[in-house]
């Protein structure tokens, strides 16, 4: 199994009980994905060095910590070029993005049939509970007959099950899931460039509604979440091990369901909340922004004490 660094756990921990010798490439460098492909192609099996029988390639659609998209159509060149075999996590792009909601793959416009395994969720833009493999035939009878979650777990009820197609149906082929995805879309472009504009360092690529906001440490996450929370605003917050240690960080999971006031209040909590703890740390950010932090800080209260300052 050839995975990014920087995939989600439910990967690393599904890698590591089917017993697959792991291999890991660097966060979207596909140039590090041919060596590593190289170096396994070469040195085969660790103590026999026989061929490897099967080599998958595992990497995420839409990196949920990450915010970034998979270089899909070069991944999919690389896995015909070496012949090995892809699995890719729609979990996070399933519903967001492409035209018609279809994931990365409709977004680049590639072919499915070069995908070998497809694995997304139902409980994020379907609103529901439980997931799918779409593979081929063999692949799918294999599971069903040798997998633990499918031998005890319990089927979906009925409600569940016309939740999933109802949100099908209205996401492939209604008036109002074309406007939803669209709106998604301009939800999402309007958000990223406000917070790049004001100064706040932000990952990810441009159409990715996931957008995390990079507070380094501990301390700010914590107080983030306070503060915003004082405001009405819930937040999500991730921090080691989820990141590294420096990495912790606020993650913005766009929807078209949000307005434009909304979005624009959440900037203005930002704002007020960026002389306290210190948000804008981009070089780019206005240059009053280190003059406003150290009025706040040398001119606060004696009696206030906390950490964050």
């Amino acid at each position: 199994v050839v995975s990014t660094q920087s995939t989600g756990s439910c990967i690393i921990l599904g890698a590591r009980l089917s017993g697959a010798q792991i291999a890991v490439f660097k966060h979207n460098d596909l140039d590090d994905l041919e060596k590593v492909l190289k170096r396994s192609i070469v040195n085969g099996q660790k103590r026999t060095h026989r061929p490897w029988r099967k080599i998958l390639i595992c990497v995420e659609g839409l990196y949920s910590m990450e915010g970034t998209m998979c270089n899909l159509p070069r991944i999919i060149e690389i896995k015909k070029k070496y012949k090995a075999y892809l699995y890719i996590d729609e979990a996070h792009s399933i519903g967001a993005m492409g035209e018609t909601g279809r994931g990365v793959s409709e977004h680049f416009g590639v072919d499915t049939a070069d995908i070998d395994i497809m694995m997304g969720t139902f409980s994020k833009s379907f609103g529901a509970a439980g997931g799918y493999i779409a593979a081929s035939k063999e692949v799918v009878a294999h599971l069903r007959r040798e997998s633990h979650a499918h031998a005890y777990a319990s089927p979906m009820s009925p409600p569940v099950c016309r939740q999933i197609l109802t949100s099908m149906r209205c996401i492939m082929h209604t008036e109002d899931g074309k406007r939803r995805i669209k709106q998604l879309a301009e939800n999402t472009r309007y958000f990223r460039t406000e917070l790049k504009k004001r100064g706040y360092i932000i990952y990810g690529d441009s159409a990715s509604p996931v957008i995390p906001m990079i507070l380094f440490t501990l301390a700010n996450i914590c107080a983030f979440a306070r503060e915003c929370l004082n405001r009405g605003l819930a937040s999500v917050i991730v921090a080691f091990p989820a990141t590294t240690m420096l990495g912790a960080r606020a993650r913005f999971c766009i929807s078209a369901s949000h307005t434009r006031e909304h979005l624009d209040r959440t900037l203005q909590i930002l704002e007020e909340l960026d002389p306290i703890i210190g948000l804008k740390m981009s070089s780019n950010r206005p240059t009053n922004v280190i003059v406003d932090f150290f009025t706040h800080f040398f001119t606060r209260s004696g009696k206030d004490t906390r950490a964050v300052d």
